[in-house]
């Protein structure tokens, strides 16, 4: 009791700083968010830049139709969800000639529009809350563009300001675990590292969760090069050619193919213990090792499940939890229904 009562002393003092230990890391789980496109699009905060009219309004609704729709988009999985799409700088007949000229008669009651909101600071997250709370499913919302929603500044942004933008907007994303694309534009003079391009200081992409960049070498090509950067992706570069037709883009090539993660055998085995003959285990650690039949220590064991349990329900679709009671530590396993 005296030890609660000087660890409650020692967080109230106004000079505490919260830390935690790596091992402590270790004991703990901490559940994956599934992508909103396999190996492309994560819930978080991306930035999507380039010159004004090469093309990135036409690729925002491109992306934002195949999530309403669960539609694969150049062979990568696209999981179904609600998206909103703030087509800031549109008016309501251009959306509708744009789309139907894209996707024709195929329409869905999952891809919602606005072409007003507020602006960031002065209501535009109390917006997006809103939303996502009328729309639980809500998986991607696009901001089209960064600047509207800014508060007036001209040009006297600065890294500091940059930096809070982007990250306002990051908390809201991940509280509401959803991905916010915010569309952006690159400056003219050219750079050695393309990303340096996009408009405003570095702080924009400091904040940001990772990139996406769109070039074309004329305004007139109908091909263009899409680089994509992410903290936990693989960094990409894709070779795009517009349909001249219906103003699609199509993919031709990509530079590099994705980094596939091998597969992992402790979670393989806890796949051929959890089926739908046997939807859920509980148990031990030391129980769950001599179920698997492995060799591991169970302490490995669960600290090998504690750190792979987002991978484990992405792949397998089986939730992993480790929690602590007091006869001990206890691991429940329980295979869900795949998301769309």
């Amino acid at each position: 009791m005296e030890e609660r009562l000087l660890e409650m002393r020692r967080m109230t003092d106004p000079a505490y700083l919260p830390t935690i230990s790596m091992s402590e890391l270790y004991q703990n789980v901490y559940q994956g968010r599934p992508p909103i496109i396999d190996g492309l699009l994560y819930p978080g905060t991306y930035l999507f830049a380039g010159a004004p009219k090469v093309g990135k309004s036409f690729l925002m609704a491109q992306l934002a139709y195949h999530v309403s729709m669960g539609l694969p988009l150049w062979g990568y999985p696209v999981h179904k969800g609600t998206v909103l799409y703030l087509a800031l700088e549109d008016d309501h007949r251009r959306l509708q000639g744009r789309l139907y000229r894209m996707f024709g008669m195929d329409g869905t009651n999952d891809l919602l529009f606005a072409i007003h909101a507020k602006q960031l600071g002065v209501g535009l997250e109390g917006q997006l809350k809103m939303f996502v709370r009328e729309h639980p499913d809500t998986k991607l919302i696009i901001i089209d563009t960064l600047q509207k929603v800014r508060e007036a500044g001209g040009d006297k942004y600065s890294y500091a300001n940059d930096y809070e933008v982007v990250g306002t907007l990051k908390r809201l994303a991940d509280d509401c675990g959803i991905c916010l694309l915010l569309v952006h534009h690159t400056r003219k003079q050219q750079a050695d590292d393309k990303f340096d391009m996009i408009s405003g200081t570095n702080g924009l992409l400091g904040a940001a969760d990772g990139a996406f960049l769109l070039q074309k070498e004329k305004r007139t090509d109908g091909s263009a090069i899409l680089d994509v950067a992410g903290r936990d992706q693989q960094d990409q570069r894709m070779y795009l050619i517009k349909d001249r037709e219906r103003l699609v883009w199509e993919l031709e090539r990509l530079e590099t193919e994705p980094w596939v993660e091998p597969p992992d055998p402790v979670l393989e085995a806890v796949a051929a213990l959890v089926t739908a003959d046997k939807p859920a285990w509980g148990g031990t650690a030391t129980e769950l090792a001599a179920a698997l039949q492995t060799d591991m220590k169970p302490n490995a064991l669960a600290m090998r499940l504690n750190v792979r349990a987002g991978r484990l329900a992405a792949e397998y679709h089986i939730r992993y939890e480790n929690s602590r009671s007091h006869a001990g530590r206890s691991i429940t396993l329980t295979l869900e229904s795949p998301q769309a």
